[in-house]
């Protein structure tokens, strides 16, 4: 049995079980869902152990021709890479799980359901190696997530919904034409239209280079979207501020982590030339999103809408790390987006337990929790340290890799993106560190807060294994480079950064160890 399609499968069939429960059995929905979530873990995990860090093609393939005339077909497989978005996923989603028992008082069902199909969308889109099935579970995505914010969201939950959905559509568009266009070139090589990625990326480097700009563009615009790059990053702060607090985990934990994976996979992988003709204007944008974020977080009254923003001005990092086009560079944004996926993640965590408890996100209706609250404000602390990129802590490492690769890219030539990149870390420390200082400390003015309780077993449950995993990555980094190391190598515009570099024996060469 093919362990990566029961990992993509389970979450499906999840899905359908909760939505034939009784709706009126609130318990059994929640550890039914929760159950499979962390089943699919351990089957990803159990998938890990078979995978060949030295080996950097895709492994555990599946191909299954599914529309012959247009060669699409069920194309499964994963590499490095891949590989760390699907660990990312499934340790994400029992910790989402479990934050929705308190959060979603209504339609628990519904809820569960469409939570399970969100998970499974976003475990296709990692693994797909077929450009008309990577489409179908990008869009597949958009249906959950829609209805998570939409229906189970604050007060603005409609517009916010609204507001993602338009933006990630007209995105997708781009993609699309992007992906029939290519499709269609690619005839004229392989003498038939596909959508099987391998062969369209043997063929994409080849293109000329007047089409690949716009081949280029197709994708980027989806993925950057996504991202969200500035200025394309409006529709965040609004979903990540009214959606319940597990939609925000996933949102970014795992979502945003799907534009990143793209840019990697497509655009750096299919169109060389393209993207590093492109490179400079993007990373100038990562650089103006870099300090942008941090610049509205700091001005920011609602914790949520704080955090929000420090994820645009963090992503920053990683498409920065991705348009350096070196193996540093790249390798550092991988590891940058697991590492953004486990701090924001508990940043998000953290407001969503205080929300639950007071029913307010305005840092002035606090102050003077780790009075009430000593065991939550270590969790805090640990989150908000790990945001800001303390030294042992997740946050670190990925920053530092990137800031590395985009000082010595010969593809950018200038160390002035690092300079003005740098400038977000101290402007992080100085909008987190006033968050939780006005939170956590002072007096206790408010009469409300007096009566907060300390977190629960539950709540333990979520913070203690984000913890954990903070401190693994900023310790031992190494465990999570060394899987992506192979791959990362092997992508076709990193080759050609080691060539022009280190001359063609240099392409042997792989990973940070350069």
């Amino acid at each position: 049995m093919n362990l990566l399609l029961v990992t993509l499968l389970l979450p499906l069939a999840g899905s359908v079980i909760t939505m034939l429960l009784g709706k009126d059995n609130k318990a059994l929905i929640q550890k039914t869902a929760l159950g499979i979530s962390i089943v699919s873990f351990v089957i990803s995990i159990m998938l890990f152990m078979g995978f060949d860090m030295g080996d950097g093609g895709f492994q555990f393939v599946i191909d299954k021709t599914w529309i012959p005339m247009f060669d699409a077909g069920f194309r499964i497989g994963i590499d490095g890479m891949s590989m760390l978005m699907i660990l990312l996923t499934n340790f994400i989603m029992p910790i989402a799980l479990l934050s929705s028992f308190d959060s979603i008082k209504q339609r628990d069902k519904s809820y569960y359901a469409l939570v399970q199909l969100l998970h499974f969308g976003m475990l296709g889109v990692f693994m797909s190696l077929d450009l008309f099935l990577f489409y179908v579970f990008w869009e597949v995505i958009l249906i959950p997530m829609f209805f998570v914010i939409g229906v189970w969201g604050g007060k603005d939950r409609m517009y916010a919904s609204v507001k993602f959905f338009i933006y990630t559509v007209v995105g997708s568009l781009f993609m699309l034409v992007a992906i029939v266009w290519l499709a269609n070139y690619a005839a004229d090589f392989l003498g038939s239209f596909t959508t099987d990625y391998r062969k369209l990326a043997d063929i994409s480097k080849d293109i000329p280079m007047d089409i690949q700009k716009w081949l280029f563009l197709g994708f980027a615009l989806s993925f950057l979207i996504k991202v969200p790059l500035f200025p394309f990053h409006t529709w965040l702060p609004d979903a990540h501020t009214e959606a319940p607090t597990p939609g925000s985990v996933i949102l970014a934990g795992v979502l945003l982590k799907m534009g990143t994976y793209g840019l990697i996979r497509f655009n750096l992988g299919m169109f060389p030339e393209a993207s590093e003709y492109f490179s400079g204007v993007i990373s100038v944008l990562a650089v103006i999103g870099i300090i942008y974020g941090a610049v509205v977080a700091m001005v920011q009254p609602d914790m949520k809408r704080l955090v929000a923003y420090s994820s645009v001005s963090h992503m920053g990092f990683i498409v920065l790390g991705i348009f350096s086009m070196t193996t540093i560079g790249v390798q550092g944004a991988i590891l940058q987006m697991i590492a953004h996926g486990v701090a924001t993640g508990m940043l998000f965590l953290s407001v969503g337990v205080l929300y639950e408890r007071r029913h307010t996100r305005l840092i002035d209706d606090y102050g003077g929790v780790a009075r009430i609250m000593p065991k939550f404000t270590v969790f805090f602390a640990i989150a908000m340290f790990a945001s800001v990129g303390l030294p042992g802590l997740c946050g670190f490492v990925g920053e530092f890799l990137t800031l590395k690769g985009a000082f010595t890219s010969e593809v950018l030539g200038s160390y002035w993106y690092t300079v003005f990149a740098a400038s977000g870390v101290i402007f992080a420390a100085v909008y987190l560190l006033w968050m939780f200082r006005r939170v956590m400390f002072g007096e206790v003015d408010n009469e409300e807060n007096k009566t907060l309780t300390d977190i629960s077993p539950r709540e333990w449950a979520m913070f203690v294994p984000m913890v954990i995993m903070a401190v693994w990555i900023g310790v031992y980094s190494k465990s999570f480079t060394q899987i992506s190391e192979a791959s990362t190598a092997s992508i076709p515009s990193i080759q050609k950064s080691i060539e022009s570099t280190y001359g063609k024996e240099g392409v042997e060469l792989t990973g940070i160890e350069q």
